[in-house]
């Protein structure tokens, strides 16, 4: 979190960390269906699993006793609950999972396999069903709870310091801020903490949530509560006043979704194609794949805007699907 401790120095000691190997991941060029966009590489986060959710879980694993167990839900391939399981593996924690059914691709089964592989999951038939049970065990067995997607306050300050990182990379690279980022809307927290740290640093840029999850959760009025009760935990732990959220730099694409949470679309899986080409990472089908989508088609009808795709799926682990396995002692 160096760009987040950088401008507010006194969370350094008021916001613990866990140790998660979290680093600055790289913004690349690429050529992709006739057009030029930029890729922020956030799938390489961390050696070990990297991707969105890693660095919300930096903060919302930070000190968790290890005689607790974590307890998270999530959908059947929800690479969110597979990201608690492996780095809180890493920690010497104990991961229990209640899942929910969805639609499902070959990337959603894989992560689905690694989840039972590192976690005690346990399926409710619905959604209501997982958040009931998840309501019980809270209850009674007093487990370190994670919300699904990570999506708190907190966990979105994770993604108010990518914005940063991406605010002083380009200004390294003499590279002018983007126009829009653009990136899959899921439970908000990155969108959320993005549209913090953009204001933050003053950018006008343009934030563009593509809805990947029912409208009920992926929707402008979450995400702006989300990210104003982020600010207002930063302005706190910081202890300085923040600029104001203009909830204008906010877009909402609904476009993408295809009906049903997990459902691969014809436009998503041609534009992971496209970059696969380009020699470009792998895209799931349930994410990130419906986001540069999108991101691609803004980059064609306006080349001459500046566009960055937000990658928040790591497909690294798919090649080699043992590293994710293997137990922290023995790497």
């Amino acid at each position: 979190m160096r760009a987040l401790l950088a401008r507010f120095p006194r969370l350094a000691d008021s916001l613990p960390r866990a140790a998660l190997q979290l680093r600055e991941t790289p913004v690349e060029e690429w050529r992709v269906g006739g057009v030029t966009l930029l890729i922020k590489r956030d799938d390489l986060d961390t050696p070990l699993l990297g991707g969105n959710k890693a660095r919300a879980l930096e903060l919302l694993l930070a000190r968790v006793d290890p005689r607790r167990a974590v307890l998270t839900v999530g959908a059947t391939g929800s690479t969110h609950a597979l990201a608690v399981a492996r780095h809180g593996a890493a920690l010497g924690l104990r991961t229990q999972v209640i899942t929910w059914p969805q639609e499902t691709h070959v990337i959603a089964d894989a992560t689905a396999v690694r989840m039972r592989q590192l976690a005690d999951v346990t399926p409710a038939r619905s959604v209501a069903g997982a958040f009931l049970r998840a309501a019980w065990r809270r209850a009674v067995r007093r487990p370190h709870w994670i919300p699904a997607g990570g999506s708190t306050p907190l966990g979105a300050l994770g993604h108010v310091d990518a914005a940063l990182e991406l605010v002083d990379q380009l200004a390294r690279d003499e590279r002018g801020l983007p126009d829009r980022i653009v990136l899959p809307l899921g439970s908000g927290g990155t969108t959320a903490g993005l549209l913090v740290g953009l204001a933050v640093a003053g950018a006008r840029t343009q934030v563009v949530g593509v809805r990947v999850v029912p409208r009920l959760v992926g929707n402008r009025g979450h995400v702006l509560r989300l990210a104003r009760r982020t600010r207002a935990l930063l302005a706190s732990l910081g202890g300085e006043p923040l600029p104001p959220l203009d909830p204008s730099r906010l877009v909402i694409e609904h476009g993408a979704y295809g009906s049903a949470y997990g459902r691969e679309t014809a436009a998503a899986q041609r534009a992971a194609e496209l970059l696969r080409a380009a020699g470009g990472p792998p895209l799931d089908g349930t994410y990130s794949a419906k986001a540069f989508a999108v991101a691609l088609a803004h980059a064609q009808r306006a080349p001459d805007e500046g566009v960055i795709f937000w990658l928040t799926f790591d497909g690294r682990w798919l090649a080699s699907p043992s590293d994710l396995t293997t137990s922290p002692g023995t790497r």
